[in-house]
């Protein structure tokens, strides 16, 4: 099969008529042909943009990653059980010893804690083992043609080309995550142009093969996306029984003293009594609880997943030595065609649960605790077989 842009030459893209932006769908060659075309109108030069759009394909195998994201239906504990082994705790603490000098000049110069880039770079490729195989590309072209999601990879197609002009990405040769994230902590070609940081000194950024490369700019970019030096992000906590379940949650702040005179107890080290903060229960007022800072909010900068957040911000406290969390005893949540059902009851209700996919997202917590609430269960935002059934 050929390359779809092989068929349109240099002189294809100077002479065509400006054409309507198609932000999306369509015949996939034609959606190519507009993105050239728009390169071009932006500056870029006819021949460099044919040579870059040359064997773009599309693939399927994308879109299927980007509709199949099933991890995320597993409850907290069961996630963090799948992510954090013994065997990458051990690595990530070797990882801190053998880098030590880069966390240094990390932590100096951005703030960012070393456990937290040391989670997201276990998590994202495991220390750089796994980069994805996916043409990088062919993934950013696919999903900007899809109707999903297109306002978030098209600008990233553009900058992709912006790299290739400096010599920075093949696109035949540069690959990582479906999603077009590249390197060891996975940053998107924009993130790469504003964040890059050469962190070996060898005058390239190189974020597949470099460590200090990779480590330097994830750490440049969380500092740009709100990182505050020196707070923390994530405590575990004990909280009283006879607590008031509807103020837990993302959407409740109050400062950690507040929370403190509301009878809320560090499990390890004290509380940052000044900071605005709010008590999450990722399974329920029977399972482990914790007080998020502000800096808890820029790990949602790095992946929307609330489960995948809190999991990585807890992993992060492990590589900075505290000790495993109080599991405690949550209730038995919800199977995945049961928290569609729940979604769907929700739904007709009139909450705004987004879409019918079966994960507990920020939606659907909310709706669960606000139904809770005017059903006079305690309002933890968990939700059980008792509720579903209740609905």
């Amino acid at each position: 099969m050929r390359p779809l842009f092989a068929l349109f030459p240099a002189l294809l893209l100077i002479l065509a008529p400006p054409a309507a932006r198609a932000e999306c769908g369509g015949s996939f060659g034609g959606f190519v042909q507009n993105l050239a075309n728009e390169a071009v109108a932006r500056g870029h030069d006819p021949a460099k943009v044919t040579q870059f759009f040359a064997s773009v394909r599309q693939d399927q195998s994308v879109i299927r990653a980007d509709r199949k994201q099933g991890v995320f239906q597993k409850p907290f504990i069961e996630f963090a059980q799948h992510l954090i082994s013994s065997n990458r705790l051990n690595t990530g603490r070797s990882k801190a010893r053998q880098y030590d000098r880069i966390f240094d000049r990390i932590e100096r110069t951005y703030g960012v804690n070393r456990g937290v880039l040391l989670a997201f770079w276990a998590f994202e490729t495991d220390f750089g083992g796994f980069q994805g195989d996916f043409n990088t590309l062919n993934a950013l072209v696919t999903l900007s043609h899809d109707c999903r999601r297109p306002q978030l990879f098209r600008p990233q197609v553009f900058a992709a080309l912006e790299l290739y002009e400096k010599g920075d990405f093949s696109p035949t040769r540069t690959t990582g995550a479906w999603a077009g994230e590249i390197g060891m902590v996975q940053m998107l070609p924009r993130d790469i142009i504003e964040n890059g940081v050469d962190g070996d000194g060898d005058g390239h950024v190189s974020l597949k093969t470099s460590a200090p490369d990779a480590l330097m700019s994830g750490g440049k970019m969380l500092a740009g996306l709100g990182w505050r030096k020196g707070e923390p992000w994530l405590q575990e906590v004990a909280v009283p029984a006879d607590f008031d379940w509807s103020q837990t949650g993302l959407r409740t702040r109050k400062r950690a003293s507040e929370w403190a005179a509301l009878g809320v107890r560090s499990r390890h080290g004290t509380l940052a009594g000044n900071l605005p903060a709010s008590i999450l229960l990722p399974q329920g007022r029977k399972g482990p609880a914790f007080i998020a800072y502000p800096n808890f909010s820029v790990f949602f900068e790095w992946n929307q997943s609330f489960t995948y957040v809190l999991t990585a911000a807890y992993f992060a406290n492990r590589l900075n030595g505290a000790p495993p969390m109080t599991r405690g005893a949550p209730e038995r949540g919800l199977s995945g065609s049961q928290m569609k059902q729940l979604q769907q009851k929700l739904a007709r209700r009139g909450y705004d649960v987004g879409k019918i996919d079966g994960i507990l997202g920020a939606g659907t917590r909310a709706a669960v605790q606000d139904i809770q609430q005017k059903l006079g269960l305690p309002a933890d935002a968990w939700p059980t077989r008792a509720l579903l059934s209740r609905l």
